[in-house]
């Protein structure tokens, strides 16, 4: 069982602690500018790109030796037209440069937080992706992910973050141009 402490109580955050929740590990979640410390061996921030620099300041020692996962899709939310970090990095190895300490993992950027919540895309099971440099990170977070029911697919290094956060961008840029829906998105068939 794994101990998961999850920064952020917006939609995904909700998404995400269930999903822990249901895989029968335990959960607590703070809001961001909650000044309780971090337990879990596991922290996974389901905040916005723009947070990450205050958690980084505020809790970066309590992250240490830490599987940190980072959800968040570094784009222009006012015109939706681009990523906001260069094309040949991503926001979660600017995290993993800020946390040098923690276990940085890129996950659930890929989803929705109807997709989490509900377990399907369409009629295929949620598939969350990930990438990392740390087997052993990625390996404790999806055996979260797949014990709620979820598939896990390792993507590769961090440097993989860069393809997880455009894929991520598309997804939401499509549903803000209603093409497609909230509760729908990308499925994987394997």
């Amino acid at each position: 069982m794994a101990n998961v402490s999850i920064i952020g109580t917006g939609n995904m955050g909700q998404a995400i602690s269930s999903v822990v929740s249901k895989g029968g590990n335990v959960v607590d979640t703070f809001e961001h500018d909650d000044d309780r410390p971090v337990t879990g061996d596991i922290v996974i921030l389901a905040v916005p790109y723009p947070a990450l620099s205050d958690i980084v300041r505020s809790r970066g020692d309590q992250l240490a030796g830490k599987v940190v996962v980072d959800i968040t899709n570094p784009m222009n939310f006012e015109t939706f037209d681009s990523l906001t970090v260069p094309s040949d990095s991503s926001a979660a190895a600017e995290l993993s440069a800020s946390l040098p300490n923690s276990h940085v993992v890129k996950a659930f950027n890929t989803t929705f937080a109807a997709t989490l919540s509900s377990g399907t895309v369409g009629d295929l099971t949620t598939t969350v992706l990930m990438a990392g440099d740390d087997a052993a990170a990625k390996s404790q977070l999806a055996e979260v992910v797949t014990a709620a029911g979820l598939n896990a697919i390792d993507a590769g290094a961090l440097s993989r973050a860069r393809e997880l956060e455009a894929l991520g961008f598309l997804q939401i840029s499509l549903a803000a141009a209603e093409k497609l829906p909230w509760t729908g998105g990308f499925g994987v068939v394997a």
